[in-house]
Parts: structure tokens; sequence; C-alpha cells
């Protein structure tokens, strides 16, 4: 019997050893949490439109409370469930349409000036200012609207004395595809050196200026047509909330009937607008670094 076990016991404990042995010769796989490209969009979007530590879960958080503040202010007017919910949810949907307007008007804003910020930074290389420098005092020299991410990186390069780490706080700072490619370009002429640095500024410089004109032209001509679509979505449902202070329309709407109306208007309304926001979007460049 002691032999049966002992005999166990050894059999236990090399499986183990050569278990141990054969794991060693595999590196583990490291384990990150992936966001998803909807959530990291959305997190671009907070930075640039400058709400830096706002993240997606304050911003879920926001749209929750909006959605029930407008849905006790409804019901208290109304008191109708089904009138309630339908603009509690698109209460819910104007904490993040603000974000994503805002950045998208801040990405307007700072596509004219990315142009001028890497003139600068082209002329401070010319006269024989190192990356750093050249990049630091465009905080202080550079166009307005982009000191604060060049603030970033003088900031952070002055703290750590590393131009990658630098690199990588104005990056996430900007949360820009401008900034990504302006990045890349200097990370890999800081470390592999190169002659085609004030070539590369300039011909990027040129692309932007002539993107963002292309850009503004295209815009012009279509505000119009996107404004008159917004005023066509939102306007029966403004009539809806002029109607529901009405106790008796308030309670047609309540019927099973009322509710599939609400439902199928809701549907349609929220359809039409996200083919009209997909007609209208002038296509956005990736970013390549993140």
């Amino acid at each position: 019997m002691t032999t049966t076990l002992m005999g166990a016991l050894c059999g236990i404990v090399l499986a183990a050893g050569l278990l141990s042995v054969w794991s060693s010769f595999w590196e583990p796989a490291a384990r990150t949490r992936s966001r998803s490209r909807f959530v990291e969009e959305l997190a671009d979007d907070l930075v640039a439109a400058d709400f830096p530590r706002v993240t997606p879960g304050h911003l879920a958080t926001i749209s929750a409370g909006a959605a029930a503040l407008v849905w006790l202010i409804g019901f208290a007017v109304t008191s109708s469930v089904p009138i309630s919910t339908c603009f509690a949810v698109f209460a819910a949907a104007v904490p993040l349409a603000y974000v994503r307007r805002r950045s998208r008007s801040r990405d307007v804003e700072r596509r004219v000036l990315w142009p001028d910020a890497i003139d600068h930074l082209h002329s401070g290389v010319r006269a024989g200012m190192s990356l750093p420098e050249a990049l630091s005092a465009l905080a202080h020299r550079g166009p307005d609207g982009l000191r604060p991410v060049f603030h970033v990186f003088e900031d952070e390069y002055r703290a750590t004395g590393s131009f990658t780490m630098a690199l990588d706080a104005f990056k996430r700072a900007s949360a820009d595809p401008v900034a990504d490619r302006i990045v890349a370009a200097l990370a890999v002429t800081r470390d592999v050196g190169g002659t085609e640095l004030g070539t590369l500024l300039r011909t990027l410089a040129h692309f932007l200026r002539e993107d963002a004109r292309t850009r503004s032209e295209l815009k012009a001509r279509q505000s119009w047509t996107v404004t008159g679509a917004r005023l066509a979505v939102a306007a029966p449902w403004i009539v809806l909330a002029l109607l529901a202070t009405r106790s008796q329309a308030a309670a047609a709407y309540s019927t099973p009937g009322g509710m599939l109306l609400l439902l199928a208007g809701m549907v349609v309304s929220l359809s039409a607008y996200r083919v009209m926001k997909r007609i209208g979007r002038l296509p956005s460049e990736p970013r390549v670094l993140r």
C-alpha cells in the first residue's frame, strides 16, 4: 500500500515537473482589455471637445440622468408614460450629440490651424532648433487654438526629459489624425534620422490647406440641406409636445394604438436622421496612432 502511494506521488511530481518545463517554452499572452471602436471614438471626441477628464462611462451616466429628468418632467406635465418615454429617449441622446457636435466644430477649427503650426515647426527646425525645442516653442508662438496641446508636450518633456513620452502625451491630448501624422514623422526622424523632414512637413501643410478649403466649400453647400432635414425630423415631435399638454391628446397616445404610432414615429425619425447624417457626412481620416 505504501509502495503504491509512493509510486503515485512520484508520478504526480514527475508530471508536474514536465508540465512546468513544457510551459516555460511558451510566452504567456498579454491580457489586455480591448475597447470597442465606438468607445474609442467617443473617448477621442471627449478629448477633442475639451472634456479630457470625462470618460465614456461618465457621459453614459449624464445621459441616463438627463433621460430620467425629462421623463419626470414629461410625466408631470402630460401624465402619459409613452409620451414621456419618447422624449426621455431623445434627451438621452442630447449629451452624446452635443459632444460630437463640439468635437466636429473643434476639428474644423484645428484643420485651419494645423498648417500654420507645421510651418512654424519647419521654420524652427531650419533655424537650427532641435525637435523638442521647436515643438516646445509652439506652446508660446504657435496658433492660439493649438497652444494648449503643445503646452502638454512642453510640460511632459520638462518633467521626464523623454521625447517619446512627450510625443505620446501630445498625441493623447490632441486626439487628432493630423497630430498622429506629425508624431509618426517626428518619431521616425528622431529615431533613425533623415534629411526629408522639411519636405515632408511642407507637403503635409500644403495637403492640409487644400483639404480644409475643400471641406469648407462642401459644408457651405450642404449646410442648408442638413438644417432643413433636421427641422423636418424635429417638427412632428414639437407638435406632439404641444398636443401633449392637452389631457385628451395625452390619453389618446396612452392607448395601444397610440403607443404603436409613437413607436413607429420614433423608429422612422431616428432612421431618417441616421440616413441623413450618413449621406451628408464627409469622409474623415482614421487615426493611425492610439
